[in-house]
Parts: structure tokens; C-alpha cells; sequence
């Protein structure tokens, strides 16, 4: 039998008093049937599924299943729900029930307008809109690209992490060739917003409506989100330019039409969905941690030293130093007619103020250094409390993995890191594997192993002990051999 394919969509928007929004969030969903299998794909501009992050509850999911298989006759393995990982100024979102009820109304629009396609699988390329926000030191730890704190100094940082340039596009056309839907697969930490601060499905809101304007035929542009948990966009902390991604979401949009463009689609591809939960273990680790961090405190609030200057003389004093190195306090001629005649006082004024330039940079330094331990701190007691509220030492984990045609789209309930999404592309038996993370679940930062170590800002917000990465993997690549 053909695949047969429906689309449909809901507003998942908040409608509070007093709320901008600057463009809606939306539920798109995506059903498909080849005969013998049927399943749905669930895109949402929200920033988690669950896990205490954002304004979706953890009855979401379960509830939303439940009725999709008790009135659509689609069972609730079959479902994967994909949060964009959008980030709030607020509410963002419709209250709980009306979650659901749209959500489920998305879907059961698909299901009411089904119709034969073709389907194609492939890569696009975009490079330009993103990095790694975990800088390597020299030191081979990790510095982090944050708001929360600055960032390290440019004499310490040696290189940039990795990024996942690779857009993975699935293309369904219909029986005539027209556009029919394109689901798009990309590693993007949306944070930048628009410059009114409002409501708005960021970088992706603006990438999908470039897709879907430029298709026409009513086609409809679903994102899944990937493994994003160091990426961030690449003017993420540009103060010199407004806060607007919609250039970046166009760009994705283009690169993501021109692989789209570049598919070619074939009618009956099979389907193939295995769901498993496994149990991934809770970190031990974060009291010691925690201790570390306050010992390092100490040592550096010990280490800050007296200085003569305050900002009001400093800033002046610093620009006029760094303006002429040589001859900071007047012209060279009267450095020369110094030394001409024998005085010092010009150059031993400066060495005076050079000292005391000295001490008050390294005393910013260390101010800098405190503000990145107290985040650090703060960070760890949130992780540490929701371990010890939980009860339990390990986590529950859905891995989902789907097949269409010769794709493979294979889950976690986890902020992956991009090494690890890297590598399980690396390793699956599939043409076209894409990784979408922030799907049926959320529990916060996945990172690896050798991370842990490296002080990156990841590992502060982990709830993983490190032994998570091997079981989830193991589970992973099974699931993909076996679709």
C-alpha cells in the first residue's frame, strides 16, 4: 500500500492579559500510514516536555497519548512529541487542559486528511548561525558562552567545541508532485528572541514560514529539535547589534529549502516505531562539587588585594594607558626632553599607575571568576534538590526510534550535547539519521563522559551520573538495528 500522510496544526499561544506576541506557537503535527503501520510526529513551539522546565506539565504527555489511542486508534509508542526548546520572558503557553485539547486537535486534523505521498530523506549544510557555547581552555577545561557571567579572557581560550552544521530533511510530495510537508532536524539553541521581548517560536518560528511561503501549496515545515545542549546562536552575546534572530531562522530556512530542493521523493516507503523506557542513574556527585566550588571561593576572595582606584578613576586612567603604552601621559616630547634633563616623574607617575591598573584588573578578574562559582553553586543546589525530591536513583528515559523509508529519527528526553548526537549519526545502520532530543520527556543536560571533569556549564546542570551515557547509547543503536 502507498504512504499516506495527513498535517495538521493548532495555536498553542497563551492568551493572558497583558501578553506581546510577536508570533504564535504552534502544535503541528504530522500522521503517517503505510498500510500496516501508522504513526504521528508532534512538533511544538515550547521550550520542554515536561520536566519541570516551561509550561507544559508532565500529565502532558501521558494524557495526550491516552487519547490519541483510545480515539484515534494510534498507539501512544507510536507518538513522538518534539519540543522546539523556544525560550520564555514568561507564560508562554495556553493553560494545561487546552494543551492537550489543541494538541490532540492537530492531530486528529491530520488523521481527517490523510492522502498518498512520496517521500525522500537527505542532508542540508548551514555553518554560519551557530557555536559551541563550551570553550576550550588552555587549560583543557571548558569555558562557557553565558549571560549569566562573562565570559573567559581571550588569552585563556584556546579553541571553540564542535557544532552540527547538518540539516536532516525529509521531503513528502504529493501523488502530483506538489509540496506536501518538510520535517527539518537541526542542532539550534533558540535564545535570542525579537527585540520586543514577546511571545515568539524564535529562530524556528521565522525558519518554517521561509519554508513554507517559499513551497506554497499549503505545505507545512515541522522542526525537531536536535542535539543543541552546547550550541548556542552565534551573536547570542552581541551588544552591538539589536536581539533579533529572524535573520538567522531565515538563513536555516533557505539552506533548508535548497536540500529540500535537492530531494528526490519515491511512493511506498514503509514505516517502522520501537519505544522503550530504560533507567538512566541519578549523579552522586554534586555535594563534592559544591564543596569544590566553595574551597576555589574562598581561595579567590582571599586573593583580592587593596588598590587606589575605584571605576571612576579607573576606566579613564585604563583608556588613557591603553590608548599610547608608550607615552601615556602626554606627548613623547616631553617623555624625551624628560630624559633629556634627567627626571623620572613622568615615567615613575607611570609606573605607579601601572601597579594599581594591575591590581584592579585582576581584582575584575577574580569579581568575574566569583560571579561564575556563585552560578556554578546556585545551579547545582536546583540539581542537587530535584535528585534528592525524586527519591529514587535513576531516572526513567523513553528512547523512540522511527523509520520512514530509509530514515531513521531516533529520541531522547535529554538536552544532548552535540558530540553526542555526532556520534550516533556516526554510528547508525540508516543512509539518513537524524537525533532529536527534547522529545517525550525532558530531564535537563545529557552530556559525555569526558566532560564531567572539565567544569563546563552542562555538568553543572546535570542530573545524569556519567554511566547515563552508556546505557542510553547501548539502547540507541539497538532500537535503530532493529527498526
Amino acid at each position: 500500500m502507498s504512504l499516506r500522510a495527513g498535517v495538521g496544526a493548532s495555536d498553542l499561544t497563551t492568551s493572558a492579559e497583558g501578553v506581546r506576541i510577536h508570533d504564535p506557537l504552534l502544535a503541528k503535527a504530522l500522521v503517517l500510514d503505510d498500510g500496516g503501520t501508522r504513526l504521528v510526529i508532534l512538533a511544538l513551539d515550547a521550550l520542554a516536555i515536561g520536566g519541570g522546565l516551561g509550561d507544559i506539565p508532565d500529565s502532558f504527555l501521558p494524557r495526550l497519548r491516552e487519547r490519541i489511542e483510545s480515539e484515534l486508534g494510534i498507539p501512544g509508542g507510536h507518538v513522538l512529541v518534539n519540543a522546539s526548546h523556544t525560550h520564555p520572558q514568561g507564560r508562554l503557553l495556553c493553560e494545561d487542559d487546552e494543551q492537550v485539547e489543541r494538541s490532540f486537535a492537530a492531530v486528529r486534523q491530520a488523521c481527517l486528511h490523510m492522502t498518498e505521498v512520496k517521500v525522500g530523506a537527505g542532508f542540508g549544510h548551514e555553518d554560519r548561525i551557530s557555536v559551541n557555547r563550551n570553550l576550550i581552555m588552555k587549560d583543557g577545561r571548558h569555558g562557557a558562552i553565558r549571560y549569566a557571567h562573562p565570559c573567559p579572557p581571550d588569552e585563556e581560550v584556546a579553541d571553540t567545541g564542535p557544532i552540527d552544521p547538518a540539516i536532516g530533511v525529509l521531503r513528502f510530495d504529493g501523488l502530483d508532485g506538489r509540496p506536501f510537508a518538510v520535517v527539518y532536524n537541526f542542532a539550534c539553541h533558540l535564545l535570542i528572541g525579537v527585540p520586543d521581548r514577546g511571545v515568539t517560536a524564535n529562530m524556528i518560528g521565522f525558519a518554517s514560514r521561509t519554508i513554507e511561503e517559499n513551497l506554497g501549496h499549503g505545505a507545512m515545515a515541522l522542526f525537531l529539535q536536535g542535539a543543541c545542549g552546547d550550541i548556542v546562536e552565534l551573536h547570542f552575546k552581541d551588544v552591538h547589534r539589536p536581539r533579533n534572530c529572524e535573520t538567522a531562522g531565515v538563513m536555516l530556512g533557505l539552506s533548508t529549502l535548497r536540500a529540500v530542493r535537492a530531494i528526490a521523493t519515491k511512493p511506498d516507503a514503509d514505516l517502522g516505531v520501537l519505544s522503550e523506557t530504560i533507567r538512566l542513574p541519578r549523579r552522586t556527585d554534586i555535594t563534592a562539587r559544591i564543596e569544590a566550588r566553595l574551597r576555589e571561593q574562598e581561595e579567590l576572595v582571599a586573593s583580592l588585594r587593596r588598590t587606589a582606584l575605584n571605576f571612576k578613576s579607573f576606566l579613564p586612567l585604563y583608556l588613557k594607558y591603553a590608548l599610547s603604552p608608550d607615552y601615556p601621559a602626554d606627548y613623547a616630547y616631553r617623555y624625551m626632553q624628560e630624559a633629556k634633563i634627567g627626571s623620572i616623574e613622568l615615567t615613575s607617575m607611570d609606573a605607579h599607575n601601572r601597579g594599581n591598573l594591575a591590581r584592579y584588573v585582576a581584582n575584575i578578574r577574580t569579581m568575574e571568576q566569583l560571579i561564575h562559582i556563585q552560578e556554578d553553586i546556585a545551579t547545582m543546589k536546583v540539581h542537587q534538590a530535584l535528585n534528592e525530591a525524586a527519591g529514587e536513583p535513576d531516572i526513567p528515559a523513553e528512547v523512540q526510534a522511527i523509520r520512514i523509508g530509509d530514515c531513521a529519527i531516533v529520541t531522547a528526553p535529554a538536552e544532548l550535547l552535540v558530540e553526542v548526537g555526532l556520534q550516533l549519526k556516526q554510528v547508525s545502520p540508516h543512509p539518513f539519521t537524524f537525533v532529536a532530543a527534547f522529545t517525550n520527556g525532558y530531564m535537563h543536560y545529557a552530556p559525555p563522559v569526558d566532560h564531567y571533569d572539565k567544569g563546563g556549564y552542562e555538568v553543572m546542570e546535570c542530573l545524569l551520573a556519567p554511566e547515563w551515557r552508556q546505557l542510553y547509547d547501548d539502547k540507541a543503536l539497538e532500537l535503530m538495528r532493529r527498526l
